[in-house]
């Protein structure tokens, strides 16, 4: 993967990290698997974490410095996991935090699908935005509604699966519809979805499943095009 375009990194601004010396630790552990650039991307979802610049950077800076001072020269920087719902929309007023140029990282409800995605996709690119859909197999109304997927696609989502839902991690049918949605190349990016030592175990067993990861090797995600 190299570039992990998903995570939960930033010391205590929602439920991933809850403090800097954890936030060191996964980094750590996320380079000794191979990962060299981590874009992290804490929830912004304003009824629960209303996260902005302005309560970002100064963790962010905490993480930065002391990677700095360690001598860990990773590429390291944040964006945002923004949570698409009526409150969104006024968002759409001032610039996002992007992955990448216009990237931006986006989920929605587990529970329903909300009637206005695809308004708030259309919104998106209009403002000029690439939305990338996080987790889209974790989306239990889709399994049996699997041109849905398709259907997303056709509209200008992209499609980012999480690495521990290949591994049966979040349950058979999350799995199930990620294997699907690589074998009909429709998964863009992949990312890890690190919030807490649990995932970072199972991601770590990984290396021990041979066929999954010869799986991950050939197919062609495009995580390592993206640039600054």
């Amino acid at each position: 993967m190299q570039t992990d375009i998903h995570s939960h990194l930033l010391p205590g601004v929602d439920d991933g990290s809850q403090d800097l010396q954890t936030s060191l630790f996964f980094i750590e552990k996320l380079q000794e698997l191979g990962i060299s650039r981590i874009i992290t991307t804490p929830h912004i979802m304003m009824d629960r974490y209303p996260n902005s610049v302005n309560t970002l950077q100064s963790p962010f800076e905490s993480v930065y410095q002391s990677l700095k001072d360690a001598n860990n020269n990773i590429s390291f920087k944040y964006a945002a996991e923004y949570y698409l719902d009526e409150q969104f929309v006024p968002l759409l007023q001032q610039p996002l935090l992007t992955i990448t140029g216009n990237k931006v990282l986006v989920e929605i409800s587990f529970v329903s699908a909300p009637p206005q995605l695809h308004q708030w996709l259309f919104d998106i690119q209009a403002a000029g935005y690439q939305p990338i859909l996080a987790h889209p197999e974790r989306y239990g109304y889709y399994h049996n509604e699997f041109n849905q997927y398709h259907l997303l696609k056709e509209l200008g989502c992209q499609l980012q699966v999480n690495l521990l839902s290949l591994t049966g991690y979040y349950g058979k049918g999350v799995q199930k519809a990620a294997t699907l949605l690589l074998e009909q190349q429709l998964a863009d990016f992949i990312g890890t979805d690190l919030h807490h030592e649990k995932h970072l175990h199972a991601i770590i067993q990984i290396s021990n499943n041979n066929k999954l990861r010869k799986t991950l090797d050939e197919y062609p995600f495009k995580n390592n095009t993206l640039t600054e």
